[in-house]
This record gives C-alpha cells, sequence and structure tokens, in this order.
C-alpha cells in the first residue's frame, strides 16, 4: 500500500461508495436497495473494505469515515 494515500483512497470508486454507505449508518440490506446490489454482493465490498483498510467492524469504518470527513 502507498504510504502517502488514505486507506479509503486505495479502493475501487464501488467500493468506495459502500464505505460511505456504511459510515452514514446504512445496513447492508439499505446499501443493496440504494446500489441496485445484492446483500450479498454489499457483504463481499465490506468484507474487501475491512480487509483493505485494516479495519474489523463497521464502527471503525463509521469512525475513519467521520474523522476524514467523507460524508456530511
Amino acid at each position: 500500500m502507498d504510504p502517502e494515500r488514505l486507506p479509503h483512497e486505495t479502493l475501487s470508486d464501488r467500493g468506495y461508495q459502500v464505505l460511505c454507505a456504511i459510515g452514514s449508518g446504512l445496513t447492508v440490506t439499505q446499501i443493496g436497495q440504494k446500489l441496485c446490489l445484492s446483500v450479498k454482493t454489499i457483504s463481499t465490498y465490506r468484507a474487501r473494505i475491512l480487509e483493505k483498510m485494516g479495519l474489523r467492524t463497521n464502527a471503525e469504518v463509521i469512525r475513519h469515515v467521520i474523522e476524514n470527513h467523507l460524508v456530511e
């Protein structure tokens, strides 16, 4: 990973959308409906996001999103 880039900057566009949606407090079902994707697909994105960013829980995702001002 590039040390000069923040972890969320390494995500794909869709991964970033899912990250921000989780950070906004949406459930995987709500995110799936919003992005027209299945719950299983959103869960896969979530797992990859956690792995790439070195996070373990949604709470850590939310903290990262808030600290980096990724959502309003």
